[in-house]
């Protein structure tokens, strides 16, 4: 949970990825596709920090430029203090231990061909000097971490459920003891059966290690019991962060209303009295934004200055922050 005193372990700070659209025999650069426009956010120590949004707004790419797996176009991201955009390849190397991923899909995530014990301690041979020994004891030790026999260490993951493989990924992630993991909808591709077993295995293991999460997700009711803060995400672009609590209870921006109304209540009185808020049209494509605010298309209240002018980043109460004209 977060804290006062804690200090931001990560600070993200106008980061912007670009990709280039090309055309022809010399690849003529035409345009680009705008993925992450400039967003802005601290992550402080032990903190879970929701990241929502629909699909196609930029949340993985926003994951895979902060850990520097695909370089920025612009802006900055801080890892304690250090620029990770400014890192060199074997500064950055040094640091990846210390900063993990786990992916959405874990049957595309890990190598059909590696056994479980190589997938986990292939890290570990690339960061740490261990003997062959050390390294079967620390495998055998992160799978019962993750709830999981220690001797399945010489099976392959297509002899495992979508929920233990999951386990795997995680205890991959966990192997040279980060302190801060990209969770990357690490259950979207779950039963929903299972999919509270793996949320309950990530708290149990922040809090026994003191980890700090990046949580991606599309399910707001989820993100709801496990983050501390959320920020909601719109083609590229972050338009509303508070705690988790104020956020659900009094969202400010248009689109995070429209989204919570579509989340269903389990009061089935509530839920007949509740009016939902339609969004019309299709999400613009990021390679052809709309000018004024990105949501300016969609907004059931947009007014003249929406359509012209990008609102303003703001605070409007203690750490609730909004980009909105409206508010």
């Amino acid at each position: 949970m977060t804290n006062e005193n804690n200090k931001a372990l990560l600070k993200v700070d106008g980061l912007v990825k670009h990709f280039p659209i090309t055309r022809g025999i010399f690849r003529r650069e035409v345009g680009s596709v705008n993925a992450v426009d400039g967003i802005s956010f601290e992550i402080q120590e032990r903190e879970t920090l929701g990241l929502v949004g629909e699909s196609g707004c930029g949340k993985s790419t926003a994951a895979r430029v902060i850990l520097q797996l695909i370089p920025a176009t612009a802006g900055n991201v801080f890892f304690k203090g250090r620029d990770l955009t400014s890192l060199d390849k074997e500064e950055l190397r040094k640091q990846r231990q210390h900063m993990q991923m786990i992916f959405q899909d874990p049957q595309d995530s890990l190598n059909p061909r590696m056994t479980v014990g190589s997938i986990i301690s292939e890290p570990l041979m690339e960061h740490k000097k261990l003997q062959a020994e050390e390294r079967s004891q620390r495998v055998e030790q992160l799978l019962i971490s993750v709830g999981m026999n220690p001797k399945f260490t010489n099976r392959y993951p297509h002899e495992f459920s979508g929920g233990q493989r999951q386990r795997i990924g995680i205890a991959r992630a966990l192997a040279l003891s980060p302190e801060f993991i990209i969770c990357d909808e690490p259950i979207a591709a779950l039963d929903v059966s299972i999919q509270a077993q793996v949320i309950n295995l990530l708290e149990d293991l922040q809090e026994e290690f003191g980890l700090t999460y990046l949580f991606i997700s599309h399910d707001l009711s989820m993100i709801r019991h496990i983050a501390d803060r959320v920020a909601v995400m719109y083609l590229g672009r972050i338009v509303e962060l508070a705690s988790s609590q104020a956020l659900y209870s009094t969202p400010l921006h248009p689109y995070t209303q429209a989204l919570l109304s579509a989340v269903p209540i389990h009061d089935p009185k509530l839920e007949r009295k509740r009016k939902g808020t339609i969004l019309v049209g299709e999400v613009p494509s990021p390679a052809n934004p709309p000018s004024g605010c990105n949501f300016s298309t969609r907004c059931p209240r947009a007014e003249d200055r929406c359509f012209k002018d990008s609102p303003e980043w703001r605070e409007v109460s203690q750490g609730h922050q909004v980009a909105c004209h409206l508010v």
